[in-house]
């Protein structure tokens, strides 16, 4: 297995050595990490990475060969078979077939429905309209098509799913990009107040001029505290699914916030936000941040970003277990309403094209419970937030 690894890092173009994948091997003989992912992701990189700009595409090759090797268990005591899962064919559907597909009546049926068919099936189906497998209509398995399914493996195809039985892992956002930020910079701008901190240590000529002036031209010398940027930022980052493609310009506006906020604070979150957050994207189901915590932590005083597709099920904002990767005990919208009510000003910066907003359910329901203060990310959008923000 880990010859094949080796070959697929080298595939990817990260620069590998054989050294370096002797030592990862007496790393594993002497039992360094034993029986876990997680661990030996880290041991992995440690070993074979010398240049920490190949990261990124070590991720990639890493979550490329061993995708599918961990999973979520919604419901623990089920174990599917992988050779239930494997598609072998992908069934091509007219657009009145799709039409004709009804969806089982909401989520709680769904997930109840799914509990039934763990209980009562006995091997792989392929094409078929019931069972958990691969291609037709049934709402349960992968690489078919239902208007509200589970999709268990495999790839997103119709991003139609209101759960996934997986464990994804997103990567962090890179706050060291540079390319593209300045007009986001300058945007920000707007909103930082400055206020005097410190120690009196900044001559204020000024007033030492009149100061020396009135004491008949002998020097004396005024100082005044240090000005500081003074705003308070918090930003909440919409990570992975259907916000990959915008990476890039998430990474700027990221970079730029970074750069231009002296107090920021910043969270991930995936869709929608719920009971828990998290800094690290890698790490993001064994190091979290309790949202509850985060609403006693800041001030008043702090703004409030977010950004997001807003792209979701309705049933991830209204319903109890409506996430699409945990079982949460309160909608999304009680979360985020939690979070207006603490900091009343607050934008939400999305990155998809303005006038497919009206196409999105789950959209128009985010922008109406933030009194219309949804603004595209684009330099104009930008502006209209900031001077929302800064008022």
């Amino acid at each position: 297995m880990l010859i094949e690894f080796f070959f697929a890092l080298r595939q990817a173009r990260v620069p590998v050595s054989l050294n370096e994948l002797l030592v990862l091997l007496e790393a594993l003989q002497k039992r360094v990490v034993f029986a876990d992912l997680d661990d030996f992701y880290l041991l992995a990189r440690l070993c074979l990475i010398k240049d920490e700009k190949y990261f990124d595409r070590f991720d990639q090759a890493f979550g490329k060969y061993f995708q599918g090797l961990e999973s979520v268990q919604l419901f623990p005591e089920a174990e599917l078979p992988e050779y239930w899962l494997k598609a072998e064919f992908l069934k091509h559907l007219s657009a009145e077939e799709k039409q004709q597909i009804e969806a089982l009546g909401g989520l709680d049926k769904l997930l109840e429905t799914l509990q039934d068919r763990l209980k009562d099936q006995q091997g792989r189906h392929a094409g078929g309209n019931k069972w958990i497998g691969t291609g037709g209509t049934s709402p349960f398995g992968h690489s078919g098509y239902n208007p509200e399914g589970v999709r268990i493996g495999g790839q997103s195809q119709h991003k139609r799913a209101v759960k996934v039985w997986e464990k994804r892992e997103f990567r962090n956002l890179d706050d060291s990009q540079t390319l593209g930020i300045r007009n986001i910079q300058v945007a920000l701008r707007k909103l930082r107040r400055f206020a005097r901190e410190g120690a009196a240590e900044e001559l204020d000529l000024a007033d030492t001029i009149r100061s020396t002036a009135n004491n008949a031209g002998l020097l004396d010398i005024k100082l005044v505290p240090e000005r500081h940027n003074a705003a308070k930022v918090l930003l909440f980052l919409d990570v992975g699914g259907s916000m990959d493609p915008y990476i890039r310009i998430c990474e700027q506006l990221f970079s730029a916030v970074r750069s231009e906020f002296k107090h920021l604070e910043y969270y991930y979150f995936h869709n929608c936000v719920y009971e828990k957050l998290w800094q690290n994207n890698q790490r993001r189901f064994q190091e979290t941040v309790s949202t509850l915590e985060v609403l006693r932590t800041y001030g008043k005083d702090y703004r409030v970003i977010f950004v997001g597709d807003a792209a979701m099920s309705p049933y991830e904002l209204q319903e109890r277990y409506g996430s699409v990767e945990h079982m949460n005990e309160e909608a999304g919208q009680v979360w985020l309403q939690r979070i207006l009510d603490v900091w009343d000003k607050a934008v939400w910066l999305n990155p998809a094209r303005e006038d497919y907003w009206q196409y999105t359910r789950s959209t128009q329901m985010i922008n109406q419970q933030l009194n219309g203060h949804m603004y595209p990310l684009t330099l104009a959008g930008l502006e209209q937030a900031i001077n929302h923000l800064a008022r």
